[in-house]
């Protein structure tokens, strides 16, 4: 317990401490798992349906003879590697217009925030649909449509936390002393921004995984035989009196990496 409040008192909680552990291993699971464990997520062997567990497939086999381990780890490469494209691929636009607009003000300011109030009229899971019905079951459409519902937000915040930075007095003192644009931004603006960006990701990279989980359970996001937790949950749920541990090792894989990544985004007692 002491060691715990030692951790605490240097503003690491053990929340963040839970969550980093959570998402590392399912990051580790994800990198490493692939190299470590043979086999293909998609071979079927129809003469070991439902298999409990065994030597050869540790969390047993699915209704196709699919070994669950294999296609765990290859689901978890494909969702932390998608929350992870779909975070930067939001927040580069977001981030660079957000100071867009709130450095240069006028009609840049309103053109961009209308831009940003069309987006928002649509909800995000109607806006990937829209892309994601352009080629169903592909993995680009569902990248970029995540990725143009999550811009959004990093470009509101960007803007909003950006516009009071810029009204301080230490930005007026460096423009008065005719410093740039560059300098004004990373002296000033982005160092007291940084925490915010790592909240912001922390959130998108968690809403992403959900999305993708959400559409790939309701049968719109990616086709089998990919391996996606969500896809896997929506395939073994007719089974899972059957084989109850491979239906719920999807979901508790995408349960521990969301729980871990609200665990990173909540704020350290001070």
């Amino acid at each position: 317990m002491r060691g715990l409040r030692r951790i605490a008192a240097r503003g690491h909680s053990p929340a963040r401490l839970m969550g980093g552990t959570l998402v590392g291993l399912v990051v580790l699971m994800a990198i490493l798992g692939p190299l470590l464990v043979e086999g293909s997520p998609t071979r079927q062997d129809l003469s070991a349906v439902l298999d409990p567990p065994s030597a050869d497939a540790l969390l047993g086999r699915d209704h196709l003879g699919r070994s669950v381990l294999v296609r765990l780890v290859h689901a978890a490469r494909l969702s932390v590697s998608l929350g992870a494209a779909t975070v930067v691929a939001a927040a580069v636009p977001g981030i660079l217009l957000g100071l867009l607009a709130a450095w240069a003000g006028g009609w840049t300011d309103r053109v961009l925030s209308g831009l940003g109030d069309a987006v928002l009229a649509l909800p995000g899971l109607l806006l990937v649909l829209l892309v994601v019905a352009l080629a169903p079951g592909a993995f680009w459409p569902l990248f970029l449509g995540l990725s143009l519902a999550m811009w959004v937000e990093w470009f509101r915040v960007t803007r909003a936390a950006s516009g009071a930075l810029l009204a301080s007095p230490a930005v007026e003192a460096a423009r008065l002393l005719g410093f740039g644009p560059w300098h004004v931004l990373r002296r000033h603006v982005l160092p007291e921004m940084a925490p915010l960006f790592g909240t912001l990701a922390a959130f998108g990279f968690a809403g992403a995984v959900l999305a993708v989980g959400a559409l790939g359970f309701i049968g719109i996001g990616l086709r089998p035989p990919t391996a996606e937790w969500g896809l896997m949950m929506v395939e073994l749920l007719p089974h899972y009196d059957e084989a109850p541990l491979a239906m719920l090792a999807p979901a508790l894989c995408l349960f521990a990496l969301v729980l871990g990544l609200q665990l990173l985004a909540g704020r350290d007692p001070r």
